[in-house]
Parts: C-alpha cells; structure tokens; sequence
C-alpha cells in the first residue's frame, strides 16, 4: 500500500467524533515505561495514530516525536495534546517516509503497528535499532496469530501478526529484557475491545 492509499484507508477509520483506539494509553506501554524509562527521555512514537500514547507519555515528562500516515489522525492527536498542555512533534508521513536519524532517541514505541507487512516489519525493527541511542529501548506491543480466533481488534492477515519466535529473530541485534505472549481483556477504545491474545516485548540496544 502506497503512501497515498495508506493516507486515504487510515482517515477513513479516524474520521470519527471519538478516538477510535480510547484515550487512554496501551496498558503495556505504561507498565513498561513506569519501569524502564525517565522524565526528559526522548521517545519516539511510531504510527502514533490519535495520540493517547505520546500524550501520556509526555505528561510523564517525556521529549516526544511521533508520526502518523492519518492528517485526521494527527489533528486529533495535536489537540488532544493541546488539551493536556503538552507539546509533541508530529509529522505526517508512513514508517519509510520518517527520518530515522541515528543514535537520536531513548526510547522508541510500537504499539500495535501491525500495518506492516513482514518486509516492513524487517525495516522498522532496524530502523528503530538504528535510531536508539546505545542503551535505548524498543518498546512493542501486539496481536499473536490466536487473535484471528478472538477477532477483537488486529488484522486478519495471519503474516501481520507475531509470533515469539519471529520477534526473537527480528530482535537479535537488542538484547530482550522482557518478552510475553499472554491473553487479556483489552478496553482500548471500540477497535481494540474483548478478550485478545498479546505479545508485548522490551528490547534493549546493546551498548
């Protein structure tokens, strides 16, 4: 899916009064953060969608940068920001299109991006190792293939989803401080709603 045609099948998803995905943060986010990172850390935000994640995030006083492939996504998120009186540097464009700059972040989310096909997910993982600083975090969360059986959320493409396995060989370069595959009722907005089968993963960049 082009650029274009990503912009267009995103909007139409977000072209609603409410957040699709709620205003609260992932769950898996916060308990990872709460643990591992620090007010003034630099934290990117990938596919930051409506926002809740990057809002939360820097009202822990976080440095937050995060893109998003949706204008209807990303005005939602400015002033859902605004409204929290938090500033986050957004840009509009796809994961290829953001400009990965080396050694630049604390810590880097992806929460629930499983947009990405297996060559894209190939690319994010070393476009996040190469934008980390030496220490940095990768913080992932989303969909093992038993999510096709409980349909709450994700996509139906089983090559979308992740496996423990995949995400061991997709995280070689980090090291793994944490890496579950679980199943748990999510509350994350009308999308995401029902009992879902997880894999959230931290990883850290090898100094």
């Amino acid at each position: 899916m082009g650029f274009a045609d990503a912009t267009q099948f995103w909007n139409e998803r977000f072209d609603k009064k409410e957040f699709i995905f709620g205003k609260e943060p992932n769950e898996y986010l916060v308990e990872q953060a709460l643990r591992y990172l620090k007010p003034n850390f630099s934290v990117l935000c990938i596919a930051d969608g409506e926002g809740r994640n990057g809002v939360w995030l820097a009202k822990q006083g976080m440095r937050v940068t995060g893109f998003d492939v949706s204008d209807i996504a990303l005005a939602k998120a400015n002033q859902f920001a605004k409204e929290n009186q938090v500033n986050i540097q957004y840009s509009l464009c796809d994961t290829d299109g953001f400009d990965w700059q080396a050694n630049s972040y604390d810590a880097v989310m992806g929460i629930f991006i499983q947009f990405a096909d297996p060559e894209m997910r190939t690319r994010i993982f070393k476009q996040a190792h190469q934008t980390l600083k030496q220490g940095g975090l990768f913080i992932l969360q989303g969909y093992t293939p038993k999510q096709l059986e409980y349909k709450t959320g994700g996509p139906s493409l089983i090559e979308h989803l992740y496996t423990e396995e995949m995400i061991r060989e997709l995280s070689k370069d980090f090291e793994i401080l944490d890496l579950q595959c679980y199943e748990k009722e999510l509350s994350e907005g009308a999308r995401h709603a029902g009992m879902s089968a997880l894999l959230g993963m931290v990883a850290k960049k090898k100094a």
